[in-house]
């Protein structure tokens, strides 16, 4: 089964900026579905943003602030996220679909004070 470890999380000031990572073990393809959602106090979990094929979707409240980039040779997408709001405050959490499998990071908490 394949593993997620998330790094990056952290404290910043609204407007700041945090670069999260996510390397999975073993081997996947870049065809697989790869990225990240978020989880906001008291929300629902939403979707911030994937990539697979070379394609992207961002959720609509990141859109034009946040950039999704992957690394094949290493497993690894990355999340740049600039211009931060308060708003963006949520554990995001890494995610792979592989084989119709979905797996999940453990999460890695970003919050942003204003």
């Amino acid at each position: 089964q394949v593993q997620l470890v998330e790094s990056g999380g952290g404290l910043v000031q609204a407007g700041g900026s945090l670069r999260l990572s996510c390397a999975a073990s073993g081997r996947i393809s870049s065809w697989n579905p790869m990225g990240w959602y978020r989880q906001g106090p008291g929300k629902q979990r939403e979707l911030v943003a994937v990539t697979s094929g070379g394609s992207t979707n961002y959720g609509d409240s990141v859109k034009g602030r946040f950039t999704i980039s992957r690394d094949n040779a290493k497993n690894t997408v990355y999340l740049q996220m600039n211009s931060l709001k308060p708003e963006d405050t949520a554990v995001y959490y890494c995610y792979l679909n592989s084989g119709g499998r979905s797996s999940w990071g453990q999460g890695t908490q970003v919050t942003v004070s204003s």
